[in-house]
């Protein structure tokens, strides 16, 4: 470095310092770091952290984090102590959200397509450019057909940039607002409503039951809200010295919470819910349920007698029977319906079962059992409950169509989690224009026409209404730890620049009465960051509670950036649960679930799962979650499918192998893992890996279950059914990748684990007293 510029930098730095540590990163030339700061801006103290509560977005449980920060750069993230969510603790997909913020894949500014869509070949381009193409897109389509044309899609956001994103599109003058995930408890909530009354999932008790039967759902792992549902099951199993919490897991593959269970059930894939309607009425039949009804309840549940459940189950009549009688005579007891359950094509029919087995056994709204979450949270509920009617399947469908004009697309990735039958890709390509807000490409973004590049959770603003919630309001705050790394943007203040230009086009123009909607107050913010705060500042003019905590909005505001969120402690909901026969009697299964394929040309039932650290794929790209073990196989860095031993035997599959795993629909190679914990006629592979773009963590590694199962949909929840094919399994050429940790006994010599025999033991513990 010359001497004249070395001098142009330091004075640089020194007038970052009244201008703050944004001006000193635009001002840093290429290269060059030799001192991080001669003048350090007022609030950085060189060597001594700091400490921000913030919002962990790896999963939408919404968990509170506290992230370390020293001399500007962020260095871990632990759980936040004070959140009601997970107190403290966080999973590894929490903690190795750190490395999104400083993976050299990010996407660092706005891009344009030059080769085919899906190459992935685009150019740097200006942010101005970027967000002109954009506006002058969506103000086409609206001058056009009125903007019904525009399709916006996101992940699922429960705070306000949920809704900042929806009256968005409504000022655009469309409708066609969705928000889609892999792991999106459609069913669930959707079994909810037409059983209860309730759209929403409620607060499960964990913490203080004392029965725990689980039906697939993995709660120590990746099953909704796992760090605040392996915080109860602790408080289960030790907050009573003198009963222990008894734990029954019902699935064909044993999960992480199986293998922590007091007893596993391994069921016959897709019969889960004629075994919990199996146990309820045994629980009818043994006169456990005292209610008037049960006569009622009896004949609506004979031809699930436990009898003739056994059959379909494969459970024995005698285990059935005596569930029931642990489950009904232990206070409290509680029922879970998992994922494995929701996933089935019948899925909503085996979540109602579950939900009448607590409704008999009294679980419904009692400590310990199922309690009703807050629906209204006030100016703070701000996405409304999720809408049936549209789903993925929509968007496909409309774009197949060619009534799709625009899609803005923001942190999902359908074209990688939706089966390859769907033909999301080919839907996607006849779209006129597509705009991607994203910080990674992945095989959605590559599709994109224009990439508007958006900041990690450490460097945006945000909030997020926990759904579940743990029994009262939890509302959790996103704010910036660190400076913007990249030229990137927030997405709520994209949205806002997009209204604003087109506010802009429509005075140049005329035409301001088209444009009317993006004249509104909620639409005019100066930024995101003003915007979150004037939705806060409503809540607080608003809530009793929320004014009696400070003298001062500025109060009340510095409070939730302190503590992170906002968690009144006594404001449990009233919403009474309950069941009637006449409300769940079209919803009960009619038998095992459907599988597609011929059982002799296709022996093996296929269960993809979500693995610990990859979840639905979005962890891929993480080199610690590659290099977290399966808590299950201890397998980093890859694929595999999980086959009983026996049936290896049979079939002369030796672990390490390499198998062609095909179903009615496409086949996969993953090599082979022995896994004692799962049914003889049963596969599964874990979900998550296969990616063909997201950066070279994830390129090219694995293969994607997902792939080869069919486009089966629930016909009211609008959900995707996992759990609905069989498949073959025979060795093939190719090498095989299966890297486990393992351990060695030996030590070769070196006195690294020093051991002594009991006997040696109790000799120096005599010697000693």
């Amino acid at each position: 470095m010359k001497r004249r510029d070395f001098l142009k930098y330091i004075g640089a730095g020194g007038l970052g310092t009244a201008l703050g540590i944004f001006f000193g990163k635009k001002s840093a030339p290429p290269g060059a770091n030799l001192i991080p700061y001669l003048i350090p801006p007022e609030d950085l103290i060189p060597g001594v952290a700091s400490w921000f509560s913030s919002l962990c977005t790896q999963c939408d449980a919404g968990c509170g984090t506290i992230v370390r920060v020293m001399e500007g750069r962020a260095k871990k993230i632990e759980g936040n102590p004070k959140h009601p969510v997970n107190k403290g603790k966080l999973c590894a997909r929490g903690q190795a959200s750190l490395q999104a913020l400083y993976n050299p894949d990010r996407i660092q500014g706005p891009m344009k397509r030059t080769g085919e869509r899906g190459s992935g070949k685009f150019k740097e381009i200006s942010w101005d450019e970027a967000l002109k193409t954009v506006a002058r897109q969506i103000g086409d389509i609206k001058e056009k057909d009125g903007g019904q044309g525009l399709f916006v899609l996101s992940s699922s956001l429960g705070g306000h940039l949920g809704k900042l994103i929806g009256d968005f599109t409504r000022a655009s003058g469309s409708s066609n607002y969705l928000q889609y995930e892999l792991f999106q408890q459609r069913n669930l909530q959707f079994a909810n409503k037409a059983s209860m009354g309730i759209q929403a999932i409620p607060h499960y008790d964990i913490g203080n039951t004392k029965y725990l039967l689980s039906f697939g759902a993995d709660f120590s792992s990746t099953w909704i809200s796992p760090v605040n549902y392996s915080y109860g099951y602790g408080e289960m199993r030790q907050s009573d010295p003198r009963r222990r919490g008894r734990l029954v897991q019902v699935e064909p593959r044993m999960s992480l919470t199986g293998a922590n269970a007091d007893e596993w059930v391994p069921a016959k894939p897709g019969t889960e819910g004629v075994l919990a309607l199996a146990i309820a009425y045994a629980i009818v039949e043994e006169g456990y349920y005292k209610g008037s009804d049960s006569a009622r309840w009896k004949a609506a549940l004979k031809k699930f007698n436990p009898g003739a459940a056994s059959k379909i189950t494969e459970v024995e009549k005698k285990r059935i029977y005596h569930i029931a009688e642990e489950f009904a005579g232990t206070r409290p007891s509680l029922a879970l319906a998992g994922e494995t359950l929701s996933s089935y094509e019948n899925g909503v029919s085996g979540v109602v079962a579950v939900n009448i087995l607590n409704h008999l056994a009294g679980n419904l709204g009692a400590k310990g059992g199922v309690r009703p979450n807050p629906e209204d949270f006030h100016t703070l509920k701000a996405t409304g409950g999720l809408d049936f009617k549209k789903s993925i399947r929509t968007l496909a469908e409309k774009a197949s169509s060619g009534k799709v004009k625009a899609l803005l697309v923001y942190n999902t990735n359908p074209v990688f989690t939706t089966p390859a039958e769907v033909g999301l890709n080919g839907s996607l390509d006849k779209i006129p224009f597509i705009a991607s807000l994203a910080s990674f490409m992945d095989e959605t973004t590559a599709m994109a026409d224009i990439i508007l590049p958006v900041h990690t959770s450490l460097e945006d603003w945000g909030d997020d209404i926990a759904s579940p919630s743990v029994g009262v309001p939890v509302a959790t705050l996103m704010q910036p730890v660190v400076s913007p790394y990249y030229d990137t943007r927030g997405a709520g203040d994209i949205f806002l620049s997009l209204a604003g230009r087109l506010r802009n086009e429509a005075e140049r123009t005329e035409v301001k009465g088209l444009y009317k909607d993006f004249f509104t107050p909620s639409l005019t913010a100066k930024n995101f960051q003003e915007y979150l705060k004037g939705a806060w500042r409503d809540f607080y003019r608003k809530d009793k509670t929320a004014a009696a905590s400070s003298l001062t909005f500025e109060g009340f505001w510095n409070g939730l950036l302190r503590d992170g969120g906002w968690w009144p402690t006594k404001r449990h909901s009233r919403k009474k649960m309950a069941l009637t026969v006449g409300k769940v009697k079209g919803l009960l299964p009619a038998g095992q679930a459907p599988f597609k394929g011929d059982e002799n040309e296709y022996p093996f039932y296929l269960l993809p799962y979500a693995q610990a650290g990859y979840y639905d794929g979005r962890g891929a790209n993480l080199p610690w979650l590659q290099e977290l073990a399966d808590p299950m196989t201890s397998v980093v860095w890859g694929s595999w499918v999980e086959i009983n031993p026996a049936t290896a035997k049979k079939l002369g599959i030796k672990e390490g192998e390499l198998l062609s795993v095909e179903s009615p629909y496409g086949q996969i190679k993953v090599p082979a893992y022995l896994y004692a914990g799962i049914r003889p006629d049963t596969v599964a592979v874990p979900i998550g890996q296969g990616h063909s773009i997201y950066g070279r963590y994830a390129k090219d590694r694995g293969a994607n279950p997902i792939e080869i199962l069919p486009a089966v949909w629930d016909r009211d929840s609008g959900a995707m059914a996992l759990n609905v094919t069989r498949v073959s399994i025979k060795k093939t050429s190719g090498a095989a990748d299966l890297v486990k940790l393992g351990a060695s006994t030996n030590d070769y010599g070196r006195p690294i684990a020093q051991t002594i025999t009991p006997h040696e033991y109790q000799k120096i513990k005599k010697e000693k007293v």
